[in-house]
């Protein structure tokens, strides 16, 4: 039997959900302008949730689209609890990421989310456990190499920088629905992958593979802090922006307004769509700008 992701509340016309961000805010407030627009009717915006209140454009897209705020500054905590940076590096960090995550939840109570939808939301933290959350991820996740691992994985430009080094000439977005992070964390960006963008050309400036691998093997083994600043991270980060248009406006609000209708569930481990004929067995939905898809199977 098919397990549906959640069961709409009761009293709840639409399901509820609350964007999480942490930074500019681009792919929340692609959200926030459909809804006002009434473009977005599957779901409800309940509320902006942000663990960056003071570099987050939350508060800003939160006056300006007239949604409840909700702040609950990460840093901060890891602070007032004695740790410098925030970081899952051990047992005390990872308690301190547990105990953030549980004051967060209780800020969200009175919200009654059916829903999550991560905008840009850096933490990896335990929300998962409480209700589903989708995240959109500027890599392609239905690529995998022979073993049936994920290739373009991780965080920031990391997912970018390993398509191009594999020699990939195409970059996608992906939205997934997220899984409640291993302590190990080897299942991120793992979940359920809802949709892809379609293919966007890379952009390579006029530099060859074989340079960018060179500088790719030349960087040191630990990532400086700020970053490499090197020509392989500046290319993409210009990719992973054009991505940001081409990929996550399109895929995110698509793939939501299906998640929040009830067209995914699972079957075991093996996610299925609802088309005309009921449901099938489907490995993503590829969503073009130009409101077409299609099944990837």
């Amino acid at each position: 039997m098919n397990r549906k992701f959640f069961v709409r509340r009761a009293g709840h016309t639409v399901p509820r959900t609350a964007i999480f961000m942490s930074g500019s805010g681009s792919n929340a407030e692609v959200l926030l302008k459909l809804a006002a627009a009434g473009r977005a009717t599957e779901y409800e915006i309940a509320a902006i949730v942000t663990d960056n209140p003071e570099k987050s454009r939350a508060r800003e897209l939160a006056h300006l689209y007239r949604i409840p705020l909700v702040e609950c500054s990460i840093r901060d905590f890891y602070h007032a609890n004695g740790e410098k940076r925030v970081s899952l590096a051990d047992e005390n960090c990872r308690r301190l990421r547990r105990e953030w995550t549980e004051l967060l939840l209780a800020k969200l109570t009175d919200f009654e989310l059916d829903f999550g939808i991560f905008a840009g939301f850096v933490p990896l933290c335990d929300i998962t456990d409480a209700f589903p959350c989708l995240n959109v991820h500027p890599g392609d996740l239905t690529a995998t190499d022979a073993a049936g691992r994920r290739l373009f994985v991780g965080l920031n430009t990391v997912p970018v920088e390993r398509a191009i080094l594999a020699g990939m000439t195409s970059l996608r977005s992906s939205v997934m629905v997220t899984e409640p992070l291993a302590a190990d964390r080897s299942n991120v960006d793992a979940g359920p992958i809802l949709g892809v963008s379609a293919p966007l050309a890379i952009d390579f400036r006029g530099l060859s593979l074989d340079r960018l691998q060179m500088i790719a093997a030349a960087r040191p083994e630990k990532k400086p802090a700020g970053g490499f600043g090197d020509e392989l991270e500046t290319l993409a980060a210009f990719n992973q922006e054009r991505l940001k248009y081409a990929g996550d406006h399109v895929v995110l609000p698509r793939a939501a307004a299906y998640f929040a209708r009830g067209y995914y569930e699972m079957d075991g481990k093996q996610l299925m769509f609802r088309s005309r004929t009921g449901f099938i067995p489907v490995t993503a939905i590829e969503f073009s700008p130009d409101g077409t898809e299609r099944v990837i199977a």
